[in-house]
């Protein structure tokens, strides 16, 4: 059987981070790597859990920012270890202080890329699984059993349905 090229996705990063100067040069080096952000969210507290209170800090956000360029859903392994070098890069001391979690979405579903394997995470190469988070449907996004508590609590979805509408459009155009 023929296969058949994947529709293009639209990435974006929830980035965590403890140090807003270090966060500037992480979206600085994304953009020069990955292409121009076309959205970028306010910034949320991340209170949640406590799992990267040792290593960051115990005054944690995340803000999500998105990509104009459409890439293809293969691109993801490529793109977390970009971003995984990134964050490598801009340790303080030995620990991170900017934690990239690259993502694409899609009419369907919204997939995050993790180094950690979980039992609903697909392996995909280098390490790198690919971890259904949320999934599309009656005109709003829902969580997965497994998915990360902060993305479980809904605090991203209008910034979702955004980036969402905006990956409409461009499909149309």
């Amino acid at each position: 059987m023929k296969t058949i090229e994947p529709q293009l996705v639209k990435y974006f990063i929830g980035a965590l981070y403890s140090d807003n100067d270090l966060l500037e040069q992480a979206i600085s080096q994304c953009e020069q790597l990955i292409g121009d952000i076309d959205l970028r969210s306010e910034s949320f507290p991340f209170d949640l859990t406590s799992y990267y209170d040792v290593e960051m800090g115990k005054t944690i956000s995340r803000i999500i920012f998105s990509f104009e360029v459409l890439l293809s859903p293969g691109d993801l392994v490529r793109l977390k270890v970009l971003c995984n070098q990134i964050e490598d890069e801009l340790k303080v001391n030995g620990s991170r202080k900017v934690n990239l979690d690259v993502g694409y979405l899609d009419f369907h579903k919204l997939v995050l890329a993790s180094a950690k394997y979980n039992g609903q995470k697909i392996y995909l190469d280098q390490g790198i699984y690919a971890d259904p988070t949320l999934h599309f449907e009656g005109g709003q996004f829902h969580a997965f059993e497994n998915t990360f508590p902060d993305f479980k609590s809904n605090a991203y979805h209008e910034v979702f349905l955004k980036i969402r509408n905006t990956y409409k459009a461009q499909l149309k155009s």
